[in-house]
């Protein structure tokens, strides 16, 4: 069933791309696209590496550069591999993006089959695939991949496959910022075992007589290697040590990239107060649209979280906090949070849509809707938009 999904989702996103260039005029206003040429492909395939994709590219065939450093590894060092069997890079990427979410996406199931909630693991997919922006991850980005490594953490974890945890969260890491936070799930799971040796497996009753802290650092002493998403981005940062004398450049050389991103930390209330201010006085236009919708999908994702957090605490009415806490859909849960909030400390929601894709919570409780109307009204408003943002991304407008 996730083989049959994933082409019908293909063969939809390719039709409303092929659409899309017979109705809407070619942009293509971004950085380095004359590289697309040297790959002999017809646009409806070069255009699943705009943007980034084409900062990828040159990557994959330069190395990097005085900025590019603001992207992380893995990915073109996997495109670069693959074109040595696949002598076109940007065939080559677009094979890792695919077969990286297809394989995802099977584990993803069976990850959901196992968390005991009320999820359809199909309609959960279902919303994941439909969703705006999902379209990334068959493109030339680390969507598919990141996709994988984040579902193998989870699904290790709860099949207690550490060695598993281990490379996929050390690989994570190295693929994108956001993976070095995958120690929240590991690390309460860390915890979680060490309390069940401490007190056996009814350890939740005596739970008050537990120090965290403490339990923490004990399970250090066997289960140290799931700490590797720190390794991992403790490798790239001594790489950049070593290159650029300068540790946090993949932080540092945001702002080069325009999105309007600022290497001071700002807070949510300020990044508010700039959209405000966006909606009230800059002109009706494309990037009017594109605010509005990081806008919406930045809050639709954070009131879904806060509703899921509040549900998932009612059920432990009466029981301890850190039993609560420790729980494995929490860990994800503030995974979810931190995904959706890191981006804004930059002082912009710009291309949250994109980067929202991996707060999983949100599409977990996406797939426990029972009220079929309201399933409708989402899947509509997700296919409508899902059809413009791809549009608009083919033809080289900035979406995410």
């Amino acid at each position: 069933m996730i083989l049959i999904l994933f082409f019908l989702w293909r063969i939809f996103d390719l039709a409303a791309a092929g659409l899309a260039t017979r109705v809407i005029p070619y942009l293509g206003f971004f950085p380095y696209k004359e590289i697309f040429a040297d790959y002999r492909l017809p646009h409806l395939v070069t255009g699943w590496a705009n943007f980034d994709g084409a900062q990828y590219l040159l990557i994959v065939r330069e190395g990097y550069n005085q900025f590019t450093q603001a992207y992380f590894p893995l990915y073109p060092l996997l495109v670069k591999a693959v074109s040595l069997v696949v002598s076109n890079q940007l065939l080559s990427g677009l094979f890792i993006s695919n077969a990286s979410f297809v394989v995802g996406l099977y584990f993803f199931r069976q990850y959901l089959v196992g968390t005991g909630e009320e999820t359809s693991p199909l309609q959960a997919i279902a919303f994941l695939l439909i969703f705006p922006t999902s379209f990334f991850f068959g493109a030339l980005y680390t969507e598919g991949l990141f996709f994988l490594l984040l579902v193998l953490v989870l699904y290790g974890l709860q099949r207690k496959k550490y060695r598993l945890v281990a490379i996929a969260g050390f690989l994570a890491a190295l693929t994108r910022l956001i993976g070095v936070f995958l120690i929240i799930p590991i690390g309460l799971r860390m915890i979680q075992n060490q309390m069940a040796k401490t007190q056996g497996k009814n350890y939740g009753s005596r739970l008050k007589n537990i120090n965290p802290v403490s339990c923490f650092i004990k399970s250090l002493t066997t289960n140290f290697y799931l700490l590797t998403p720190l390794l991992g981005l403790l490798a790239y940062m001594f790489y950049l040590w070593k290159t650029t004398a300068d540790p946090l450049f993949f932080f540092h050389s945001q702002p080069v990239f325009g999105a309007n991103r600022s290497t001071h930390l700002i807070l949510l209330p300020q990044v508010y107060f700039r959209y405000l201010k966006i909606f009230l006085t800059a002109a009706w236009n494309f990037q009017y649209f594109v605010s509005a919708i990081e806008f919406l999908v930045f809050n639709f994702f954070l009131f879904i979280l806060m509703i899921y957090g509040v549900k998932s605490w009612q059920r432990f009415k009466g029981k301890n906090f850190r039993l609560w806490l420790l729980t494995e859909n929490v860990g994800l849960m503030l995974f979810s949070l931190v995904n959706l909030l890191l981006p804004t400390l930059t002082g912009t929601f710009s291309s949250v849509p994109r980067y929202a894709l991996m707060s999983l919570t949100v599409f977990i409780y996406l797939g426990q809707i029972k009220t079929e109307s309201v399933k409708i009204m989402v899947a509509i408003a997700f296919i409508v938009l899902h059809l413009v943002t791809l549009g608009y991304f083919i033809q080289g407008y900035f979406i995410g």
